[in-house]
């Protein structure tokens, strides 16, 4: 075990930020560069959406096997694998010569993140002495978030002085460095207790859920509700949701472990998490290419915009997550969803000819402000409620979570908002579309504030052992139940 104000413990800081910062600087930064991606290739709608969803589709489905593969095989090197995998499918994007090229190695860079995330977190609650842990979550949060809130501003320079190939190819030697401190300084931890087989059929209709639903609601927009490809592919994601529920429910080594669900601390934090990064899904999407196409802003000048949200949850998220140990995670969880509510209805009025003082550095201060103080203990709670052997597997779901909601964020908002036919390159179909999306995104992040405030307890304690049906000893779900604090 580490500390947290030693050389050790910060070396392990720096592989998982490192490593994690990867994924969400990715996220973000390709956001950026949609346009110019659009020009060059002759994208549509559907081929944008799809350039920032591939990635998230293949990410929120295997999200939860890396996870598992972690605790069974060891998260250090599945961490490692994760990077480098990242780092080769980064490459291929930066060399694609059509927009299909670039989807499917989106989609690879996806599995990639999906074995590095999880593995991140995990490492950190394995390998810090209890009393730290919440710090360097919170450290952790605040410099993984750093990294995908600079990703406009480092895509947008980089698109506007050379191309956007370069956002997908700076990935290469930043995952080198990763891979480095990894290997000579994260201690190798996993879980003796972890399940010896895989979860297939939960893998499989996860995916296929994921798929039909992102695929369907990205399709209804421009082919209308009765097109026998949306119906169809709505149809298969929804029998694939429920049936691989059924299958979680009666595996012996489940992918998504449901009795982790019957820690309320746990199930609380999850739905937090699905408001929360539901909205951000939407906001980090829509935001830098509203500036770009509607007030005309350049690519550097859109990407800048969001600087104060990078600079305050560098200054705040580490001393939020210390705040959230010493009062409990329910006020900063209720709390700061709010105060991102009130960003995004200010930034619901960036129109044509919007200053940047004026309109949009008051909702990205608040923004900074809300999310520096919502995340880490947000990520603290989901966590630290669950037994401490079962860090990756909590770490998976909650990841899970939050990419999946940010998927269907992307795939649905545009369609909710009234995008139908219309371009998200162009001006007059785009402005009305991210006021109304960015107002739905503040009701969402409202639905999580009050979610925080009525199931999130006052204090988290861990529980015993889950039970058998995780593959595991421990005691019997009713006194699971029973331990969750109220």
């Amino acid at each position: 075990m580490v500390r947290y104000a030693e050389a050790a413990g910060r070396w392990v800081l720096l592989a998982t930020v490192l490593g994690s910062g990867l994924t969400f600087l990715d996220a973000t930064v390709v956001n950026i560069a949609l346009p110019r991606i659009g020009e060059e290739f002759g994208a549509g709608a559907a081929a944008l959406q799809w350039t920032v969803n591939g990635y998230t589709l293949s990410l929120a489905a295997l999200i939860l096997l890396g996870g598992s593969l972690g605790d069974r095989f060891g998260r250090r090197r599945v961490f490692v694998v994760g990077v480098a995998w990242f780092a080769a499918a980064s490459l291929l994007c930066g060399l694609a010569p059509n927009v299909q090229t670039l989807i499917a190695a989106r989609v690879l860079q996806g599995v990639g993140g999906a074995l590095l995330t999880p593995g991140s977190l995990a490492i950190l609650e394995a390998s810090f002495e209890s009393d730290d842990r919440a710090r360097a979550i919170g450290a952790w949060s605040g410099l993984a978030g750093v990294a995908g809130a600079v990703g406009p501003f480092l895509g947008g320079w980089l698109v506007e002085v050379a191309t956007w190939r370069l956002v997908f190819l700076i990935n290469v030697p930043l995952a080198a460095l990763a891979v480095h401190v990894a290997l000579r300084h994260v201690p190798e931890s996993s879980n003796p207790a972890a399940a010896r087989g895989f979860d297939a059929g939960g893998l499989l209709t996860g995916a296929a859920g994921l798929a039909g639903l992102t695929y369907g609601f990205t399709a209804w927009a421009a082919d209308g509700p009765g097109s026998p490809a949306v119906l169809t592919a709505l149809a298969v994601g929804a029998a694939s949701i429920a049936a691989f529920i059924a299958i979680e429910h009666r595996s012996s080594h489940p992918m998504l472990p449901l009795d982790l669900f019957r820690i309320r601390p746990f199930t609380a934090a999850n739905l937090v998490t699905f408001a929360v990064y539901a909205a951000l899904g939407g906001v980090f999407f829509l935001v830098v290419l509203n500036l770009q196409v509607v007030s005309g802003f350049s690519p550097l000048t859109a990407g800048t915009a969001l600087l104060p949200v990078t600079a305050l949850m560098l200054a705040l998220s580490a001393r939020a997550g210390a705040l959230g140990q010493r009062i409990g995670p329910r006020i900063p969880m209720t709390a700061g969803p709010l105060v991102c509510a009130v960003a995004l209805l200010l930034l619901s009025r960036i129109g044509a000819g919007a200053g940047y003082l004026a309109d949009v550095l008051p909702g990205a201060v608040l923004l900074g402000l809300g999310l520096s103080l919502t995340v880490a203990p947000l990520t603290a709670t989901a966590l630290g409620s669950v037994p401490e052997r079962h860090a990756g597997i909590a770490s998976g779901v909650n990841n899970a979570v939050a990419r999946a909601a940010g998927l269907l964020a992307v795939a649905i908002l545009p369609l909710a908002a009234g995008i139908g036919a219309g371009s998200l390159t162009d001006a007059g179909d785009l402005a009305p579309v991210y006021r109304d999306a960015m107002r739905i995104c503040a009701g969402l992040l409202v639905a999580g504030a009050a979610a925080a405030a009525l199931w999130v307890p006052r204090r988290v304690t861990r529980p015993e052992p889950i039970p058998v049906h995780c593959g595991v000893t421990g005691p019997p779900p009713r006194r699971l139940a029973e331990q969750s604090p109220r």
